[in-house]
C-alpha cells in the first residue's frame, strides 16, 4: 500500500471509533495517520526517520519553529490525553487535528525538517 493509502486506512478507522463513540481509539488512529504522513513527508525531503511512537512524533512537530502556530497547536492538542482535554479551554476533533498537520506535511517542501 502507498503511504497515502495507509494514511487514508487509519483516517478510516478513526471516523468509524468516533462515529461508535470510542474516543479513544479515534485518538491512535489519528495519531497513527499523523506518524505515516510525517514518515512520507521525511522520506520525500532525504531526511531521516524520526525515531520513537506516534508522540514523539507529535513532539517533535510542537518543536518544529518553522512550522506554523497553528499546526504546532493542533499537534499539542493532538497529544493531550482524553482524560486531559476535558478540562482544556477548546475542544477537540482528533480527526480534524490530524487532517491539519497531515495536508501541512503534504505541502511542507522546505530543505531541512530538524527542530
Amino acid at each position: 500500500m502507498t503511504p497515502s493509502s495507509l494514511i487514508d486506512q487509519e483516517l478510516r478507522a478513526a471516523e468509524v471509533a468516533w462515529k461508535s463513540g470510542n474516543e479513544g481509539k479515534a485518538r491512535v488512529c489519528a495519531r497513527r495517520a499523523v506518524v505515516l504522513a510525517t514518515t512520507s513527508w521525511l522520506a520525500r525531503l532525504a531526511e531521516p526517520p524520526w525515531p520513537g511512537d506516534a508522540m514523539e512524533h507529535l513532539r517533535r512537530i510542537q518543536q518544529h519553529a518553522s512550522s506554523p502556530v497553528s499546526v504546532r497547536e493542533v499537534a499539542e492538542r493532538l497529544s493531550m490525553a482524553v482524560t486531559k482535554r476535558h478540562a482544556a479551554p477548546f475542544t477537540v476533533d482528533p480527526i480534524n487535528d490530524a487532517n491539519i498537520i497531515i495536508a501541512h506535511l503534504a505541502t511542507d517542501t522546505r530543505d531541512t525538517c530538524l527542530p
